[in-house]
């Protein structure tokens, strides 16, 4: 998890990530934001997020990141 903070951080310092309930549907981060965090999820953790992934929520929460990441394999 600290991975995923550590990424989500450099996108938008000062959110309390572990608390967020709604980071797409709240407009958390916004649609260049998430072109880039799954471009760094890709690379950090091997895996490949496609545009099938790409449904709120698999972003909204912390833990339906980890969890969309572990179900792509991500060794995390």
């Amino acid at each position: 998890m600290d991975k995923i903070i550590k990424i989500l951080q450099s996108l938008r310092p000062g959110v309390d990530w572990q608390a967020a309930t709604a980071i797409v549907d709240d407009g958390v981060i916004d649609s260049f934001d998430m072109i880039s965090l799954v471009a760094e999820l890709d690379s950090e953790f091997g895996v490949r997020i496609g545009l099938e992934h790409l449904e709120p929520e698999n972003f909204n929460t912390l833990d339906a990141i980890y969890a969309l990441l572990k179900d792509l394999g991500a060794d995390i």
